[in-house]
């Protein structure tokens, strides 16, 4: 199909146009937000790289998560930092497509991966005796590998799309980063893209949801037939890390996506910024709270990091 993004080299970024006195300000919250995000996410991939004891399915599973959430924040939160810090609110047309892939395709694998981990509590609590058969090396590599090229596959299918559509009526995109339906917003035929939206949220991101949901119901299940109240709070315990990110994720995931769309000035206001507060916890907040979550609520992670701070200070 013809379109006319060729012709366009620039957009505007305008989430933070009208806040400019206090750009300063923002710049220094986005600034620690993606920092503690990145220091985090780096302790646990180095944690469970050198700690053997966490060579097993859970925290191999953990240890991309970080890596996802890494480029999560890294594929917004330094063109937002730059916007703030200069105040030139422009991004090439290169650089917000290129933004655009990497973010959907962050998003995309985190939401199939959060569902695998979901799996895997369950094969563990569940099934603890099949644990080893069900999840061996050779499987959790190859759901791994999988996880990544569908979301790599989705995000290329996702980013043609928007591609395909006509620009017609402005180059300012009303967001802090390169979001599909910002950029759908801004085209004239998006009536496809809306359905193309809400079918891709509903497969990747209702579907492995829903997944998650069903292997906890029946972790529950297991645990409230446990006679033992140490062993029922211990079994959960196991649990509640990856639970507390699965709600967090998923709750301002779906708020942010499926938000129908109007006509209505004053709605289509009101709805753009609660986009902006949902954006800001699904790209920037949510990314840098899962390493302290699991750090705080999982006894062997928090054990294990001790021990590589420990070893990268000396």
């Amino acid at each position: 199909m013809d379109n006319n993004w060729t012709s366009i080299k620039h957009f505007q970024i305008v989430a933070f146009s009208n806040n400019t006195d206090k750009s300063h300000i923002f710049f220094l919250i986005f600034f620690c937000i993606y920092m503690s995000g990145l220091l985090g996410n780096f302790i646990i991939i180095s944690t469970v790289i050198i700690d053997v004891h966490l060579h097993t399915p859970m925290y191999v599973f953990l240890c991309n998560l970080s890596v996802v959430d890494i480029i999560f924040t890294s594929s917004t939160l330094p063109k937002l930092m730059d916007i703030l810090l200069t105040r030139n609110f422009s991004i090439s047309f290169t650089q917000c497509f290129t933004q655009l892939y990497f973010f959907m395709f962050a998003a995309g694998t985190e939401d199939i991966l959060l569902s695998l981990m979901a799996y895997d509590r369950y094969v563990a609590v569940c099934k603890p005796l099949h644990y080893h058969l069900i999840m061996n090396k050779k499987k959790y590599i190859l759901l791994l590998l999988g996880t990544w090229i569908c979301g790599s596959a989705n995000s290329v299918f996702m980013t043609v799309s928007i591609y395909h559509l006509d620009l017609c009526r402005s180059d300012k995109i009303q967001h802090f980063f390169c979001d599909i339906k910002a950029l759908e917003k801004i085209s004239c035929n998006n009536t496809s893209m809306h359905i193309i939206l809400y079918v891709e949220t509903m497969l990747l991101a209702l579907c492995p949801f829903l997944l998650s949901v069903t292997s906890y119901i029946k972790i529950i299940r297991s645990i409230l037939v446990i006679k033992s109240t140490n062993s029922r709070k211990k079994t959960f315990s196991t649990c509640t890390s990856h639970l507390t990110v699965l709600i967090i994720f998923y709750g301002t995931g779906l708020c942010m996506y499926m938000n129908p769309p109007s006509d209505h000035l004053e709605v289509q206001e009101h709805l753009e910024e609660q986009d902006l507060v949902f954006s800001t916890l699904y790209t920037a907040v949510t990314p840098m709270l899962n390493p302290i979550i699991y750090s705080l609520r999982n006894e062997e992670v928090k054990v294990a990091m001790k021990k590589t701070i420990i070893c990268i200070v000396h």
